[in-house]
């Protein structure tokens, strides 16, 4: 895919001078598929851009510096005209099941609403390096993308209903944090899963009353 944008806005960074929030940057330019220049990309992302490339799965991609917070996330999914969608890195407490939990970024997530489903009790966060030993992610770069590196299905995919009823786009990294991107939900679901063989378990979580 060439490297042509279709929207372009005003560069967002950071005043770092009155703040004492890390500066960074966001690309404002949208673009239709991978980039040109992919000499300074890391080898798992260009892996990504060849997997959906070749499942012919569209996508627009916004390129940022590390987002240093949540309002700088929300930056991101303004460009890319989305709602924010969390994607959790669980565990049990034995670590013998990882969980991959997308959801809406609105959501508060309450471990036992979820535990109750799955039938996994005490679930935490799981840890930097099974994270990377998993799904070759690290921290901040979470993302349903990185399952294509999981091919012994060791991370199950959780879904929370809302998701698949309420965005028809989702945010996602190219398993580096980065870069942004959009892609359709139903693509994700009807094309990418089935071909890195994860089949997904839907949830219902609650909205906090």
């Amino acid at each position: 895919m060439n490297q042509n944008s279709n929207i372009s806005h005003t560069p967002t960074t950071s005043n770092s001078a009155s703040s004492s929030e890390p500066s960074y940057f966001i690309d404002p330019t949208c673009y239709h598929g991978r980039p040109e220049d992919e000499s300074s990309r890391l080898p798992k992302e260009i892996r990504t851009y060849n997997l959906l490339d070749e499942l012919h799965i569209p996508y627009i991609r916004v390129d940022h510096s590390a987002m240093p917070t949540i309002e700088a996330c929300h930056d991101v999914d303004k460009l890319l005209d989305i709602d924010i969608c969390k994607n959790l890195f669980l565990c049990n407490a034995q670590k013998t099941a990882f969980y991959l939990l997308m959801m809406p970024g609105e959501k508060k997530f309450k471990t036992s609403k979820l535990s109750k489903q799955i039938g996994s009790a005490r679930l935490s966060f799981g840890k930097p390096d099974d994270m990377e030993r998993l799904l070759d992610l690290t921290p901040g770069s979470v993302s349903v993308l990185g399952l294509m590196n999981d091919p012994e299905n060791r991370v199950q995919l959780l879904i929370d209903r809302d998701v698949i009823d309420h965005h028809a786009f989702i945010g996602c990294h190219p398993c580096i944090n980065t870069s942004s991107l959009k892609i359709s939900t139903r693509d994700i679901l009807d094309h990418f899963l089935p071909a890195v063989h994860h089949e997904p378990i839907i949830v219902e979580l609650p909205w906090e009353e």
